[in-house]
């Protein structure tokens, strides 16, 4: 997948178009991410010992990984990703500057 856990990223289609924010965490066989801020549900939750109140929490959905583009590190603007082999690595870069997205 293009894009992993802790990577800023834009919603580029769907209902939340234009939001910014971070991946939660990613389902690479679901080919989903979850986003922070982003594809907010209401779900109905029965009271537990976590919640002993119950009611209708909202939480974020995952969304398709297509629906996403890193930002540029430099820019901050939507990149696609290319891929290099550095010092035996191969490390994720973006189009836009080259810079690296991976740490």
């Amino acid at each position: 997948m293009h894009v992993k856990k802790g990577d800023k990223v834009v919603v580029i289609s769907g209902k939340d178009k234009g939001k910014q924010g971070e991946v939660l965490a990613a389902f690479p066989k679901k080919d989903r991410v979850l986003v922070e801020g982003v594809n907010v549900v209401k779900k109905h939750s029965k009271p537990s010992q976590v919640n002993p109140q119950g009611g209708i929490v909202s939480q974020e959905a995952p969304i398709h990984v297509s629906n996403v583009m890193p930002l540029d590190p430099k820019s901050g603007e939507p990149t696609r990703v290319g891929y290099q082999v550095i010092d035996g690595k191969k490390v994720r870069v973006a189009k836009k500057s080259g810079e690296t997205l991976d740490k």
